[in-house]
This record gives structure tokens, C-alpha cells and sequence, in this order.
């Protein structure tokens, strides 16, 4: 049974290993995981460059966008954007989703991706260091950090999901691998299909538990043995542990791409396994066609956040959840002969969530789309003085969010950013 269920996580790419910073667990001290309670960390990925001026970016001057006017642009609060509700059949518009979440939403314009290209601007946007490979994104550094004995302590589903080898990856593309996932000591996934009855799982917990904790000298064994004693043992701590996601698993699948991401991902934060998810959609690249792809895109991919906040709202997890919106860059100020926009090395990125207040903007593009410097510590535009707003920038905020920008983990990757650059208050 414990043979089929690591042979299982290793299939769907479940990392059950039990992390080394919890040496405690592989020498017999029993107990279950404890639950991790938040704050629950997402990054949602525009895959391929969204257009912002589609969005929180807009323009509707020299040509840059052919869906409306200048005079057309809406405001919310501080935002303004782009007008979306005559132009799409599905999803959620512009105007929706300032309605319901401009209070708290913060962006930032006039990125600077430094590049145009697709795999080093994914990798720089997720880690905030773009002449490595071996940094971990913030969501799986913030796993590390925040809950490294939690079992799915990384979950991602798609994108750059580097992890730095500090804790495993977990991938779950579907809610019924997730049901098998949580009861994987029961028969098809099923709760009361138990394979063994309490008695016998009993002694086998009391066997793996006891050969865990005995000294080396009594009972020597070969590392290969040893290693796979351990994982024997974590599987057997992580899969009791996984049950507590069970009561919160949907009977509703949701038909949307990113709903479906969001469902497992909330499912895992609210049982207490899962520390931060990386969820992402793709296509985003409208080198042809730019505006009806866009169109199609955008609302589908703000869907997506609506529901993970009001599913978070039923779940009473949504005040512990940290939120960043983003894209590895944007579309260009032109359109090309194929209708379509190009990669363009400016964008935006948004955040929502604990510790972020909201109904601000920072930054700022020009009528070209060119961004506009900024102060770091006024956070105001500054053409003269102001510095160019970075992904590294960014990482190095979302640290001192999270409270991990001391950890030893962070300093292992660091982001030498100099002091006189770094943006004070970004997320008030």
C-alpha cells in the first residue's frame, strides 16, 4: 500500500520526502504535521505578455490601443483602466473587477523586464534575479521559509516553478488526483474504503514509528535503505496529514481553467498542507489578433481571481491570503501587420491581500509606453532622480512582507539591491 502511494506521488510529481530541516520526524518522534494556518501566498501568471493597456495600463492615444478612446478610460478610486465591458462575451470586465476589488487592489506600472524574451523574463519575474538559474521563486522560497514541514508545502501548475532545492514540488492538476492524494490510505480515494481497519493501522503506524526511531548501531542499515526508510516514514506522516483536506474537497469541479487551480489550491491552504501556489494560463502571447485574444484572455484570467477570493470568503481564509497578479511582460505600443502586438520589455504587476492597502498606483507609463522613474522612498514620479522599478525591486518587497527577508534561506539567494534603491512602503 505504501509502495503504491509513493509510486503514485512520484507519477504526479509530489515531492513527500520528508524536508531536512526536520530531522526530528525521521528519529521516531510521532505526530501528525501540524497544520499551517497562513498567511497562504498566490502568484497568478498572464503566460506569454498580457497587454496592459487592456487592462490597468490604459492609453487610448497614438494609436497604442484600437478598443477605445482617451476620453473612453475609466476611473475607480486611484485606478484607471481600460473600458471592457462591451468587448468581451465572457469572464469578468474591467469595470467589475475594480468594482469589487479597487479598495484593495495596489499596482504598479512602468516595470522594467530589462528583456523581451520569454524563458529569461518568466525566470526573472519569478525569482527577481535574472542572470541565474539556480534561484527559487518567491512562492516556493516563501514555502521554505513559512512551512517546510508542510507536505504540499509548494504547489504549482505550470510556469517557471524553480524551487532552488529548498523544498519539494508539488503538482495536482485535478480535483479528483487531489481526493486520491488525501486518502491515499483508503480504496479509490474513498474516505470509508479503507484499506485496513483502525486496529491493523495502528500496528503498522506503531512498526514504521518504532524502526524510524531506533538508534543506527542496533539496527545498522545501508544508506539506500535508510533513505528509503525515511520516505516510508514521511509518506506515512504526510498521508495522515493530507486527510485534513478532505471536508474541504468540492463536489463542483469548476469548468474554468484557473477556478480549478484556485479550488485545489484553496482546498490544501485551508487543510493546512500547502504554504503558497503558483497558478498560471497561457496564450497570452497575441502576436496576431492582439485584441481579440485579449479580450478573450483578460477577463478568463480576472475570472479566475474573482473566484479565488470569494471562494477564499466561504472557506474564511480570505483575510490570511497575499495576492500577486502577474506577467514576464507586456505588448508593444504598435500593432504589426498581423493585427497582433509584440514582446515588449514594460508592464505592470498587482497585488492584493494581507498587509497590501489598497486603491493605490504606483508609477507610471508615458503617452509612448515608456515608463516613467520613480522615487523609492516617496514612491512618487521622478523623471530626473527616480530609479527604474524592477522585478528585484519587487522580490525584495515581497520578502520584507512575508517577514523572510532575514531568513537563511533568503540570504542564500541574495538580491543585492543597494540600500539607496530600495521602494520603502510599497505595500503601506
Amino acid at each position: 500500500m505504501r509502495r503504491d502511494f509513493l509510486k503514485f506521488c512520484g507519477k504526479a510529481g509530489l515531492g513527500l520526502a520528508m524536508p531536512l530541516s526536520c530531522p526530528h520526524r525521521l528519529h521516531g518522534k510521532q505526530g501528525d504535521p501540524d497544520p499551517y494556518e497562513g498567511p497562504y501566498y498566490v502568484v497568478f501568471n498572464a503566460s506569454g505578455g498580457w497587454d496592459t493597456t487592456c487592462l490597468m495600463d490604459p492609453k487610448g492615444v497614438n494609436g497604442i490601443n484600437r478598443l477605445y478612446r482617451e476620453g473612453d478610460i475609466l476611473t475607480h478610486g486611484k485606478h484607471k483602466f481600460a473600458p471592457t465591458a462591451g468587448q468581451i462575451e465572457e469572464g469578468m470586465s474591467n469595470e467589475d473587477f475594480h468594482k469589487a476589488y479597487g479598495a484593495e487592489l495596489l499596482v504598479l506600472n512602468g516595470l522594467d523586464y530589462s528583456i523581451n524574451n520569454h524563458a529569461p523574463c518568466k525566470r526573472y519575474m519569478a525569482t527577481g534575479k535574472l542572470d541565474s538559474l539556480a534561484y527559487p521563486t518567491f512562492a516556493a522560497l516563501v514555502a521554505a521559509c513559512r512551512g517546510p514541514g508542510t507536505p504540499l508545502a509548494f504547489l504549482t501548475f505550470g510556469n517557471y516553478s524553480a524551487t532552488g532545492n529548498l523544498v519539494p514540488m508539488a503538482r495536482i492538476p485535478y480535483l479528483p488526483s487531489l481526493k486520491l492524494i488525501a486518502n491515499a490510505d483508503s480504496i479509490q480515494g474513498v474516505a470509508r474504503n479503507l484499506y485496513h481497519d483502525d486496529f491493523a493501522q495502528e500496528l503498522i503506524e506503531q512498526a514504521l514509528s518504532e524502526q524510524a526511531g531506533s538508534p543506527p548501531m542496533v539496527h545498522p542499515r545501508l544508506p539506500r535503505a535508510e533513505r528509503a526508510q525515511s520516505m516510508l516514514y514521511a509518506a506515512q506522516s504526510n498521508s495522515k496529514a493530507l486527510k485534513r483536506i478532505t471536508p474541504y474537497i468540492s463536489d463542483n469541479v469548476p469548468k474554468q481553467r484557473l477556478a480549478q487551480q484556485a479550488e485545489i489550491a484553496l482546498s490544501c491552504f485551508k487543510g493546512g498542507v500547502c504554504v503558497s501556489a503558483n497558478l498560471s494560463i497561457g496564450q497570452f502571447d497575441s502576436h496576431a489578433n492582439n485584441d481579440p485574444d485579449q479580450m478573450r484572455l483578460i477577463p478568463e484570467f480576472l475570472a479566475g481571481i474573482d473566484y479565488l477570493m470569494k471562494r477564499a470568503e466561504q472557506l474564511k481564509i480570505r483575510d490570511k491570503l497575499v495576492v500577486v497578479i502577474q506577467s514576464e511582460m507586456g505588448r508593444t505600443p504598435s500593432y504589426n501587420k498581423g493585427q497582433g502586438k509584440d514582446h515588449w520589455s514594460i508592464g505592470s504587476i498587482m497585488f492584493m491581500g494581507g498587509g497590501i492597502r489598497g486603491n493605490r498606483v504606483i508609477g507610471a507609463t508615458d503617452e509612448r509606453q515608456f515608463l516613467l522613474p520613480i522615487d523609492n522612498k516617496t514612491l512618487a514620479i521622478d523623471e530626473e532622480k527616480g530609479i527604474r522599478a524592477r522585478p528585484e525591486h519587487i522580490h525584495r518587497a515581497l520578502r520584507e512582507l512575508a517577514g523572510i527577508e532575514d531568513h537563511a534561506f533568503s540570504r542564500k539567494f541574495p538580491l543585492k539591491i543597494p540600500e539607496g534603491e530600495r521602494l520603502q512602503g510599497l505595500f503601506g
